[in-house]
């Protein structure tokens, strides 16, 4: 075939589904991680205090990580089903809801079971990131916060966030990478859909490659998912070795 240069990348750029679907991507990895960060360090806080039974805690915490992601997809998508949904009886049963929801017909209500899915089973490995994070804090540095008359509050703020965050950065960016070329989870739980307002970039490229066996522009878009996820790295590294030198000083 003739050489076409830089016209693919062009295509693209100009594609309004191709932004439609880096849109989906940013809004899907923004929302996810945010969520996923104040969980996973609510959990993370909640496991370093020591009670009786922690270890069986947080070994039932990690089994949603464990759970492969199309298991997990198929089973949001059985919970969020539009008449038969364990989540539309519940909403129903509490009051909430007149009528049962078809969470998978609208833009809007489709986002909330991937949302959720994906929340639901990587939190935990947040959780494991911070957990660590905590556990290499000196517990002197509380003890002579609480001396000093330091609330809960002011011992969190001043003491645990700045020492925790090497480990919060790198959660950031593990799952930061991770959600942008999300493609399994919406594969399995929406396929993309309603039409593509749920299609996210590793999908768009998963379709014009495979499916419309648009090769070369297909391969215009996967260069396009490593430069941008690479440049995301390159970004947080920056920051995390920022921050670790920081840290060091």
């Amino acid at each position: 075939r003739p050489f076409v240069g830089l016209s693919n990348y062009v295509e693209a750029i100009g594609d309004p589904r191709f932004r439609g679907a880096l849109y989906h991507t940013v809004f899907f990895a923004a929302t996810s991680v945010t969520l996923e960060l104040v969980i996973g360090l609510w959990l993370a806080l909640a496991l370093n205090r020591a009670f009786r039974g922690r270890g069986l805690v947080r070994a039932s915490v990690l089994v949603p990580w464990a759970i492969p992601t199309v298991v997990s997809a198929l089973l949001w998508r059985f919970m969020f089903e539009g008449q038969t949904g364990i989540v539309n009886a519940a909403l129903m049963d509490l009051g909430l809801l007149r009528e049962p929801v078809v969470w998978f017909i609208q833009p809007e209500t489709a986002w909330v079971p991937v949302i959720l899915a994906d929340v639901w089973k990587t939190t935990p490995f947040v959780a494991l990131l911070l957990l660590a994070g905590l556990q290499n804090i000196d517990t002197s540095l509380y003890e002579a916060a609480r001396i000093d008359g330091a609330s809960a509050w002011r011992q969190f703020r001043h003491v645990t966030l700045p020492l925790l965050k090497p480990a919060i950065l790198v959660a950031l960016i593990f799952r930061t990478l991770d959600a942008f070329r999300v493609f399994d989870l919406i594969y399995a739980l929406t396929g993309g859909g309603p039409g593509t307002s749920t299609e996210p970039i590793a999908l768009y490229t998963f379709n014009a490659l495979l499916q419309n066996l648009q090769f070369g522009y297909g391969s215009a878009l996967s260069v396009i998912v490593f430069l941008v996820t690479f440049g995301l790295a390159m970004v947080y590294i920056k920051f995390l070795g920022a921050e670790l030198t920081g840290s060091r000083r």
